[in-house]
């Protein structure tokens, strides 16, 4: 830390020179090309024809590497990820520059560089600098440029460092951002209409999880952050909007772990005259879609786990899950005592307010969803934790409803919508009957959503996907806060 301090004073020292000299944080370069773009079009090109093309450019970066060589310097300029080689010479500036940007540039200031293409001796794609400008200093250090953060909180907690050592990170967030745009490509193609919906509701509801409250103080009431887009988008299906989507934030008052965070981005769909298991084979169409736009290819490789999205997705019921992995009949976990002594017989913790529905869900959980190695759909959850899903007509104790798993992460969930107010008022009234027992996770009587249902919604299936999960998955990044810029962290003594 005492090092840092002092190189932080060294630098001060310099600005202060700087300042003597007129420098005053520049705000008018404008550049000419981009790094990458001078790479793709030159880096196949010789040293005799860069020469004779002659090409001029004006560039800006932040210079990452440098070595001095007497009256000649090579430095590495960082643009938008992309790195250059600099070369300059004292007679080609003059060497009143060449002094200012030996003495008082440092690794990591913003510079920007004018000159001429040029290839070296070794090839590599240089930038002969005729005048060097510094744009913006960098007072603090960076970090050691071979070995990048070697402290992986300080990557989340000071994301923009990370960026500027670590490529392979940058890239993470390139990979997002074209997942991103993969799934508006996918649902534009299809006639979805792409919303945005409140983000503070006056009831938390869409989703079974203890919500984050604030308050409102022109409105005097408090409100809450959004769980789930769910019920707005539903009242938008009973609207007339028969396909529609949102790519949002939901907030859930939850742990933090690899695989949850406080604050995740979610894509929630919603297709009229759709049942469940359309929706099943719409996402192993757009499992494949997005997996080809983002990768080239349809084979992920995970840690140790390879699959190929190419395949269809095993289709299982949650009751036929568990009833294979713990070899009992499935007639067993629809008992209320069996179910419940099995539970106790592995250990497995159920609350004395489940049913047998909620009882199958926590074994599925703790026995079966670890196993889920290869994409799976697990359909048929039990209509009590589920209570915004149809019920299946041939056997109404459960829902039709699946989850998606990968690698043993849910990765989406989706059921036929259930459309019948009075059913729809039952299950709420239910909910509210766990919450008022203790249950921070249930839901409220959304009477204004059960309003629009009386309306009458048509036959619709929603699903709605994790897309910080999938982006783990497509960059091999097994903690959430890998693919989160800005993740929420604990708070620590030491800054």
């Amino acid at each position: 830390m005492t090092e840092e301090r002092n190189e932080f004073e060294v630098r001060r020292q310099k600005l202060a020179t700087l300042r003597e000299h007129g420098f005053d944080y520049p705000n008018g370069f404008k550049p000419s090309h981009r790094a990458a773009a001078l790479r793709s079009a030159y880096d196949d090109a010789s040293k005799a024809e860069l020469e004779g093309l002659n090409v001029h450019v004006a560039i800006a970066g932040r210079m990452l590497l440098r070595r001095d060589m007497g009256k000649a310097c090579f430095a590495t300029l960082a643009d938008s990820g992309t790195r250059i080689q600099i070369y300059a010479r004292s007679n080609e500036m003059g060497a009143e520059q060449f002094q200012v940007m030996q003495q008082l540039m440092d690794i990591g200031d913003i510079v920007a560089v004018q000159g001429v293409l040029m290839k070296t001796n070794r090839g590599e794609l240089t930038v002969q600098a005729s005048d060097i400008q510094l744009l913006a200093k960098s007072l603090q250090p960076l970090p050691e440029k071979f070995h990048g953060l070697a402290d992986p909180e300080l990557k989340y907690r000071r994301r923009y460092l990370d960026l500027i050592v670590d490529e392979a990170s940058r890239q993470v967030f390139e990979s997002r951002s074209a997942v991103l745009a993969s799934l508006r490509k996918f649902f534009h193609a299809r006639d979805y209409l792409e919303v945005e919906t409140p983000m503070l509701h006056p009831i938390p509801g869409g989703a079974s999880a203890k919500p984050f409250i604030t308050h409102h103080n022109a409105l005097a009431r408090d409100l809450y952050l959004r769980i789930a887009p769910e019920l707005y988008l539903k009242r938008l299906v009973v609207g007339g909007v028969e396909r529609v989507f949102e790519i949002n934030r939901n907030f859930r008052n939850e742990g933090l772990s690899t695989k949850h965070s406080p604050e995740f981005t979610m894509l929630e769909f919603y297709e009229s005259y759709s049942t469940y298991e359309d929706l099943m084979d719409l996402t192993d169409e757009l499992i494949r879609f997005v997996v080809k736009e983002v990768t080239g290819a349809t084979q992920v490789t995970f840690g140790e786990l390879s699959f190929d999205c190419a395949n269809p997705a095993r289709r299982v019921t949650m009751l036929d899950a568990v009833a294979d992995e713990l070899n009992v009949a499935s007639d067993d976990l629809r008992d209320d005592q069996k179910v419940r002594a099995l539970a106790g017989k592995l250990e497995v913790h159920v609350a004395d307010s489940m049913d047998a529905g909620a009882c199958l869900n926590e074994l599925f959980e703790s026995q079966v969803e670890p196993k889920l190695h290869q994409p799976t759909f697990i359909t048929q959850y039990p209509a009590s934790i589920s209570p915004l899903a149809m019920r299946n007509k041939d056997d109404p104790d459960f829902t039709d409803r699946f989850e998606y798993f990968i690698a043993s992460r849910e990765i989406a969930n989706g059921f036929s919508e259930l459309n019948d107010p009075d059913d729809q008022r039952t299950r709420f009234e239910h909910q509210a009957t766990l919450r008022s027992a203790g249950d921070e996770e249930a839901m409220t009587v959304d009477e204004d959503y059960l309003l629009a249902l009386e309306h009458g919604m048509p036959p619709t299936a929603g699903e709605g996907l994790g897309i910080d999960r999938l982006v783990m998955l497509l960059t091999d990044k097994h903690a959430i806060r890998d693919v989160m810029l800005f993740p929420q962290l604990r708070d620590r003594t030491t800054p």
